[in-house]
């Protein structure tokens, strides 16, 4: 399947296939609402009408996400209903989410469709659903952080994670602990099918683990950060790189500054992680940057390398793109930014 990348800028996406014949159903399952109303005195009988509903969520949510595995069988349901007692302010908080939840779902379908067309014979999920976790629940993929997970046959989010960037969940001493501003203001409800497919495109092409380079580490991040584009077109550019608005600015006005340093301080194939973490993790900013520049620098230039090896291979399938070493790509586009 050939890619289609007709570019009319450094930021443009690739064109939109037709996927109007492509059929997916996905069904919302709202976890949240019939865990928080199980009764305290009847949780054994609760948690088997929740296993018929959910056999393939229920198991890996109380001992994954709630974190009661290995405990003795008898603590789990003093701590379900415990953590029950505790955590219904954050889950009533949660429910102005209502009204979101079928866009989101709808995003996320529309998105699915893409997923199909590009990896027809990847295995998508036929479910949505949204569950309330402990405020910790955070987990790290290749391009961020997030309250989402994915099971063979679900899409999951945690909505203790996207109350708001002013919730004061995350603003009160412990939630800010856990997570400074630059995460939080990530904690709103447009990021969840972004999050979503994230998870999807790390199930797709799962990640190298060995000793690389900045550039490797760039490009593989470029990589995913191009089927994104692919399965998100119509999602704002600064929400799929975890940006602001003004740092997407300002990283596009001084891509060619950005580069020149990476060359010029003989960055491009240094694999000390304490010399490269700065342009490869999360942050308030790059220090090197200055305070208007985006963390995950790297999310950003790894992208334009690949566009910029699309537009001079234009016939590249995926298959072949994922393949290919993140130096060939390198040297076959000429990426040289002003």
């Amino acid at each position: 399947m050939i890619i289609s990348c007709v570019l009319l800028g450094c930021s443009t996406g690739p064109s939109k296939p037709d996927v109007s014949k492509i059929k997916v159903e996905l069904v919302t399952k709202r976890f949240e609402k019939e865990f928080f109303r199980l009764d305290s005195s009847t949780v054994e009988h609760g948690l088997n009408v929740l296993q018929e509903k959910y056999p393939d969520f229920l198991n890996g949510f109380i001992y994954k996400i709630l974190g009661l595995e290995g405990i003795d069988s008898s603590k789990i349901k003093p701590a379900i209903v415990q953590f029950i007692k505790d955590y219904r302010p954050l889950y009533d908080s949660s429910k102005t989410l209502d009204a979101e939840m079928v866009q989101i779902s709808k995003e996320i379908e529309g998105s699915l469709k893409y997923v199909k067309y590009y990896f027809p014979k990847y295995p998508l999920q036929t479910e949505f659903i949204t569950f309330i976790g402990p405020i910790d629940a955070f987990a790290y993929g290749e391009t961020g952080g997030y309250g989402e997970i994915i099971t063979p046959n679900a899409l999951c989010s945690g909505l203790q994670l996207h109350l708001g960037s002013n919730s004061m969940v995350y603003h009160s001493e412990a939630g800010a602990q856990l997570y400074p501003a630059y995460i939080s203001r990530r904690f709103s409800a447009e990021y969840i099918s972004i999050n979503c497919i994230k998870n999807i495109i790390d199930d797709v092409y799962p990640p190298k683990k060995q000793a690389r380079g900045l550039v490797d580490i760039m490009i593989e991040q470029g990589k995913r950060m191009y089927l994104l584009d692919l399965f998100m077109h119509d999602a704002k550019e600064e929400l799929k790189l975890g940006y602001t608005e003004h740092q997407l600015k300002q990283v596009k006005e001084n891509e060619g500054f950005i580069w020149n340093y990476f060359t010029e301080n003989n960055l491009l194939y240094e694999t000390d992680p304490l010399k490269i973490r700065s342009y490869i993790s999360d942050g308030p900013s790059t220090a090197e940057f200055g305070e208007a520049s985006p963390g995950f620098i790297s999310l950003f230039i790894g992208r334009q390398i690949v566009y910029a090896y699309l537009k001079k291979n234009p016939d590249t399938n995926i298959k072949s793109l994922l393949s290919l070493d993140a130096r060939k790509i390198l040297s076959g586009s000429s990426y040289k930014p002003k």
